[in-house]
């Protein structure tokens, strides 16, 4: 038996139609149909009586399985909340995270002029002073 099966006898159950439970699955309708018959086959009877306009009634065997197969779905849906863990805070200083707080070493940093060195008042290209006249004073 498996849970995807449990889940859309379940939704078969709910709605008496594999065509309206497919679409809330996001199944195909013959995706449902091979479920549900895998899910007959694991128990041994048949869960659903197929009426002819479409629509499908629970078999008494179907109808016993029905608050089982809830019951069951909800301890999975249970014990899955209970044991996940909750992803972790991100770890922040002064409002950024320790991601956001890496530095970049000076000489890749920047500036408003593009990539260069972050001292004010040097020029990228030759790394002197602006202003600076080849060292003449």
């Amino acid at each position: 038996m498996e849970l995807q099966h449990l889940r859309a006898f379940r939704e078969v159950a709910r709605e008496l139609s594999f065509t309206r439970a497919a679409h809330n699955l996001h199944y195909s309708q013959p995706a449902v149909t091979a479920q549900i018959k895998g899910l007959e086959e694991d128990m041994g009877a048949s869960l659903f009586q197929r009426r002819g306009n479409r629509s499908v009634e629970l078999t008494p065997a179907g109808a016993r399985l029905r608050p089982l197969a809830e019951q069951i779905l909800e301890l999975v849906e249970t014990a899955q909340y209970e044991i996940a863990e909750p992803a972790p805070a991100p770890v922040t200083a002064n409002g950024r995270t320790v991601a956001d707080r890496r530095m970049t070493p000076p000489d890749r940093r920047m500036t408003p002029l593009g990539r260069g060195t972050s001292r004010l008042g040097q020029s990228r290209a030759t790394g002197s002073r602006l202003g600076d006249r080849g060292g003449r004073a």
